[in-house]
């Protein structure tokens, strides 16, 4: 729902000057226009508001219209609307009027489609919203945003034969902790290789690890909405899901970037540019 007629559009899309990849990158996480009602309304303070937020990461995408592929950046965040959730997963313990919410763990936990929470299980509100405002915002800028998507990749599909798209958020550095010493830069989802061709997973896996960063793939993060509503890899439709570790590029506490960021931004650029080289060649197909 938009607070006047003056709202931000629910998105950036900067296209290249020339269309030159079948890539396509998207930062549905990275939105920092925050409503005054939700802001408003929420309990939570700004920093604890904005710990769900993938800040930064369309920053850090964006040399990627210079390397001849689109560029489509959220401007709501993800407390006000998830990009990454289907449009039925609905949290009847948040909008009243709801008779039943949509089953599934996502959705108990507050992780909906209009969150209850952020990070760390904070509620947002301390009561419920009206249902009319919950569908308010999924026609201003949920809808918009996929019908926005589905566009570029048919028109990558028709050009290349071929569309690939890069799903980016960025992971708090309290994640991976538990995975120790061995803890990934990046984590690379395709859902198990349900949502993108193998050989494609790999020339992206190698793209970051000659960077000197550790990927893993799948785990902790396989792919959510985005990922099982595009990937159609034999229909030639790639979806691949990238997590960046926060602490290699910002002070998660004061949601800045760090030091390191503009060195940060140029191995992103670095990398992207080898993605976009790989979504103008014809994809070879994996064997295994």
């Amino acid at each position: 729902m938009s607070d006047s007629p003056a709202s931000p559009p629910p998105f950036r899309l900067i296209r290249p000057a020339e269309l030159r990849t079948a890539a396509v990158f998207a930062s549905p996480h990275s939105g920092a226009d925050y409503p005054q009602s939700l802001i408003d309304r929420s309990v939570l303070d700004m920093a604890r508001l904005r710990s769900s937020e993938d800040a930064f990461v369309d920053r850090l995408l964006a040399d990627v219209p210079e390397q001849g592929a689109p560029l489509l950046a959220a401007r709501y965040p993800r407390a006000w609307v998830d990009l990454n959730r289907a449009p039925d997963e609905l949290d009847s313990a948040l909008i009243a009027g709801l008779e039943r919410s949509h089953p599934g763990p996502r959705v108990a936990a507050g992780l909906g489609v209009i969150p209850r929470v952020v990070s760390g299980a904070r509620a947002i509100y301390r009561g419920k919203i009206p249902r009319m405002e919950a569908e308010a915002r999924l026609a201003h800028v949920w809808h918009p945003y996929h019908a926005q998507i589905a566009e570029l990749l048919l028109t990558a599909h028709r050009r290349f034969g071929q569309a690939v798209l890069l799903d980016v958020h960025s992971m708090p550095s309290e994640a991976l902790d538990a995975l120790g010493p061995h803890r990934p830069d990046i984590v690379l989802g395709d859902r198990y290789g349900t949502s993108a061709d193998r050989a494609l997973m790999r020339e992206i896996e190698a793209a970051f690890e000659e960077e000197g960063l550790r990927v893993s793939r799948n785990s902790p993060f396989a792919g959510a909405f985005v990922a099982q509503r595009y990937g159609r890899p034999r229909e030639g439709v790639h979806v691949i899901q990238i997590e960046i570790d926060r602490a290699l590029y910002m002070d998660q506490k004061a949601i800045a970037p760090n030091g390191d960021f503009m060195a940060f931004k140029a191995l992103m650029s670095r990398v992207t540019e080898r993605i976009a080289a790989i979504g103008s060649q014809p994809l070879r197909h994996a064997a295994e």
